[in-house]
């Protein structure tokens, strides 16, 4: 399985940037980590194939998760950017079912993709 990140980029604190990942083939479960320089990869949020999801909490009410499923394609809308959200944001995918629920742990996923560089300044 192939995932291609798309989106990121330099904006400034309070704006908003949309991701998306396009997967080669459907994935049951899909997520959004990101890593900032330092630290260990995060979930960011998770979406499952009927439509639950999860967030972080440091995201919650700003950031959100949404495939299209024709097109094999995961989005995340970034509102209201904080510095803290800086780092390369990974997209991934589960193609074996393994349950119904979304998830944030790194573990649960087979596939990632390369990353896109998101940075938020002052």
């Amino acid at each position: 399985v192939h995932l291609v990140e798309s989106g990121g980029g330099s904006v400034q604190t309070g704006g908003s940037l949309r991701l998306s990942c396009v997967a080669s083939e459907y994935a049951y479960k899909m997520a959004w980590f990101r890593q900032a320089p330092g630290k260990e990869r995060e979930g960011v949020a998770s979406l499952a194939r009927d439509g639950l999801f999860q967030y972080a909490d440091s995201v919650k009410d700003r950031f959100t998760i949404s495939r299209d499923n024709a097109k094999n394609t995961l989005y995340l809308q970034m509102n209201s950017l904080k510095s803290e959200d800086t780092g390369t944001y990974y997209c991934a995918a589960r193609v074996e079912f393994s349950d119904y629920k979304p998830s944030l742990s790194k573990y649960e996923y087979d596939y990632w993709g390369q990353g896109t560089q998101v940075t938020v300044s002052s």
